[in-house]
Order: structure tokens, then sequence, then C-alpha cells
């Protein structure tokens, strides 16, 4: 019962569910808790298109010291289905986490798909002279280029970015597994990063 109690802390995770992971584990709460997670995020992706029509605008404003006033402020639009979600504890602290991660980590979009096609075509274009001048060979510059281009949308993509508090997940993991402990599908619609000392 106590490593139940411990798996639900972590996790989230109804009692049902931790007993069984912790039964495929072999009693390892590390492993129990990395097979939820995967469930998680496998039942997540059911609900993906579900419709998200309330949520909330959270905002976060960044400052070094108490009496210095903020240099950087984020706003973003997280959706959920129902205004109840919306409400909760765990789902504001989610906005609020998302808003961290943009503050800290300067995304430009969203998802790939945000991402437009001319400023594929450019750093793709970049990445092909840089690799020419290099003199690497022609038949593996499509593969560097194609790498680099996937690295650029890592970086620069909310949704692929690594997770400022876990590096070793992604934000959509953290997402998805929001969505699986709240049952609900939640998405980013939008969010707009301010800093003064960008031109």
């Amino acid at each position: 019962m106590e490593l139940i109690k411990q798996l639900r802390d972590m996790s989230g995770a109804g009692m049902s569910d931790c007993k069984k992971a912790l039964e495929e584990a072999d009693g390892d709460v590390e492993k129990a808790f990395t097979i939820l997670r995967e469930k998680g995020i496998a039942k997540a992706s059911k609900r993906a298109g579900r419709a998200t029509g309330q949520g909330v605008v959270e905002a976060y404003l960044h400052t070094t010291t108490p009496d210095y006033p903020p240099q950087v402020g984020v706003l973003i639009e997280v959706n959920c289905e129902t205004d109840f979600v919306a409400k909760s504890q765990d789902f504001r602290k989610l906005a609020k986490e998302l808003a961290l991660q943009v503050a800290g980590f300067e995304p430009r979009w969203v998802t790939r798909e945000d991402v437009p096609d001319e400023v594929l075509v450019h750093e793709r274009n970049v990445y092909q002279a840089k690799a020419q001048e290099e003199g690497k060979p022609e038949q593996i510059i499509e593969k560097i280029v194609e790498g680099q281009v996937e690295n650029f949308l890592k970086q620069n993509c909310l949704m692929e970015q690594a997770y400022f508090r876990e590096p070793s997940h992604t934000v959509q993991q953290l997402i998805a597994e929001n969505i699986s402990r709240l049952q609900e599908n939640i998405t980013v619609r939008r969010f707009a990063r301010f800093n003064i000392r960008e031109s």
C-alpha cells in the first residue's frame, strides 16, 4: 500500500492503475512510473481530436531582482474542454509551467506545422551552403541538412522543446501526461513573448 501511495503521489494516476503498474514492474516504483507515463501518453493521443473551447490565458513576468522592473513577459493561451478543468489547480499549474518554458527557451512557434514554408526554405539553403563551403561530400549533404532542420524545429517549436524541469521529456509529453491526469484534451493555441532588449 505504501508503494501504491508513493506512485499515486508521483503520477496522479488512479489506485488500480498504480497497483497494475507496480505488479508489471515487480515493485520497482521508478519503472512503474515509466509504465504509467507511457500508458498515459497513449491514452492522450486518443483524446487529441476533441474540441477545446475553454481554458486560460496565463501571464508571466520575469524580473531578475525584486526592485527592478520585469524585462521579459509572456502571455500564453492554453485550452481544454470544460470550464471545470480550466479552473482546476493542476490545469493552472500546467499553464504557468508553459509560460515559464516560453520565457526561458524562446520558442517561435507552437508546432512545426506553424513554421512558415519560407523560413524552412531559408534554413535549408543556409545549412546547404555551409555544408558545401565545408567541403562535405554531395551524397551526405542532404542528410546533414535534414538533421540540422530537425534540430532547428526542436529548438524553435514549443511542443518539441525539452521540458525545462525534465529535459529527457518534451513539452508535448508534459501536456500528454496532463491530458491523461485531467481526462480532457489540452492544446496550446498561441503565445506571445516580449523582451525589452530585443529590437
